[in-house]
């Protein structure tokens, strides 16, 4: 599978001289970045595998900054790639480059906290970790938490539309959302939703949510808070079987119980994460559930139960409940640190994303052992189970020639299954260049069209983010006229690293 992305504009390259010493007005002082030493701190995302350094950088400090480069860009026909803080996992930052970066990292204050009407207004470039910080003391928190949240900011999980283990009861970075303050590719500054919970007209904030930064780039949320609950209790079960543990998640489904987050991990995982963190996770397991309930303590302790019941139904192997907030934050600890622990056991890993219904889970699973032995590489395992959102870690060896390559098919092969047993592309890692390529396999031609003519209403030249989520770039003036045969603008091949 060959990644590709638009062709650069070897009349924008022609002018950089000049769209930088304009961009220098725009944004005087250390605000443009244009030296290719300094631009490779910009060149790759959280998908390393491919790089691309941007033509240059800006930092801009304001509105009127952010307004004012897309204006003079729009103006000249130059590309813009909006930045968060780089975490993403599925391409969506990746540079172009004959484009300009557009880094939001300056954007980083929390602007207003409203107790009262449970919100807080803030940047995009605050951490999503930050906002909680800001209104803890308060007894307050936001809820949608990736593992990345110590890092990762509120504009990128606002264009991802970032889940968590907790999203399980909360809901994703789009039922958390009130607002964002948008500005469109021509200038123009925009408020979507605001401070009510169901604001009048288009539901226009739903498809801001989510857009992968194709739309406009934000320059402020308002999201919600919530009162940190009464109790918050964590079980860590131990299962001899994945397919026990799958059984354990769809009968505490069924039986009524919405936990605040229900994880599992396969041994390869439970392993990684053991070893990194001494959590505390049995070894002798081939899965784990960790499942936090939270609510009035009287609540709490009648879920317990009945989970624990369950849980034994289905074969449970080690039962520990959380002793206290300490342990409880342990166990979570372990999860969290999933991804980097399997980074000390692999040269390299693709961090996939796909979703499927809870029941698929044992046939999906057991196709992923075939696929990891047909294409000769190891595989570990961590779900949001509650939800049916799968992340595989593929381990790889980029220094050995093939096994990107390989990689990259065996992930495919894990998104195509997800499709066929019913489930979608992806739960909140978002389409960029990873999926871009697998879209049709969910989505038929007249789907993506109609998904292009959305984003040509806001973006008609097609100048921000392109060659991300969409297959091909079509042409708005096609778009528009049904009849006609859709060309595509061409794609060149981008190197893998």
């Amino acid at each position: 599978m060959s990644l590709k992305m638009p062709l650069p504009d070897q009349r924008v390259l022609a002018r950089r001289d000049e769209i930088v010493a304009a961009l220098r007005l725009i944004v005087p002082g250390e605000g443009v970045i244009d030296r290719p030493a300094e631009l490779r701190a910009y060149e790759t995302d959280g998908l390393t595998a491919y790089r691309q350094p941007p033509m240059v950088a800006v930092l801009p400090e304001t509105v009127e900054q952010v307004a004012a480069v897309l204006r003079y860009c729009h103006r000249h026909g130059v590309k813009v790639v909006p930045r968060g803080s780089g975490t993403s996992l599925s391409g969506g930052a990746l540079p172009l480059a004959d484009a300009v970066l557009l880094a939001m990292g300056k954007f980083n204050k929390v602007l207003e906290v409203d107790y009262e009407d449970r919100l807080a207004v803030v940047q995009p470039g605050v951490s999503n970790l930050a906002i909680t910080k800001a209104v803890e003391a308060e007894g307050f928190y936001y809820a949608p938490d990736p593992s990345s949240q110590i890092a990762c900011s509120i504009g990128g999980n606002v264009a991802e539309n970032s889940g968590g283990v907790h999203c399980l009861k909360y809901g994703l970075t789009t039922n958390n959302v009130l607002g964002v303050q948008l500005v469109t590719m021509d200038g123009e500054i925009l408020r979507i939703g605001g401070k009510a919970l169901d604001p009048a007209g288009l539901d226009l904030l739903g498809i801001i949510v989510g857009s992968e930064g194709l739309l406009g780039v934000v320059t402020e949320v308002t999201v919600r808070i919530l009162p940190k609950p009464e109790t918050a209790r964590a079980l860590l079960i131990g299962f001899p079987t994945v397919e026990s543990a799958g059984q354990c998640v769809a009968d505490t489904i069924a039986a009524g119980i919405i936990p605040a987050g229900m994880e599992m991990m396969d041994k390869p995982a439970i392993h990684a994460a053991e070893a990194f963190v001494n959590a505390g996770y049995p070894l002798d397991v081939e899965a784990l559930l960790i499942v936090e309930l939270d609510g009035p303590a009287v609540e709490c302790d009648h879920l317990t139960g009945e989970v624990e019941a369950i849980a034994r139904n289905n074969g449970a192997v080690t039962l520990r409940i959380a002793r206290d907030d300490a342990e409880r934050a342990t166990f979570w600890a372990g999860r969290k640190a999933a991804f980097p622990a399997v980074g000390r056991i692999s040269a390299d890993y693709l961090c996939m994303d796909g979703t499927i219904p809870r029941a698929k889970l044992p046939h999906v699973l057991q196709r992923m052992r075939e696929f990891s032995e047909q294409y000769g590489l190891g595989v570990a395992n961590v779900f949001h189970a509650g939800d049916g959102n799968l992340h595989p870690l593929i381990l790889y060896d980029a220094s050995k020639p093939g096994e990107l390559e390989r990689a990259e098919e065996f992930g495919a092969d894990i998104l195509r299954l997800c499709v066929e047993v019913g489930g979608v592309l992806t739960g909140e890692h978002g389409v960029g260049v990873e999926k871009r390529d697998l879209m049709p396999a969910m989505f038929s031609e007249d789907d993506l069209r109609q998904q292009q003519r959305l984003k040509c209403a806001f973006d008609p030249d097609s100048l921000l983010n392109p060659g991300k989520v969409f297959p091909t770039l079509h042409r708005c003036a096609e778009l528009g006229r049904m009849h006609v045969h859709h060309g595509a603008l061409p794609f060149p091949e981008l190197p893998r690293f």
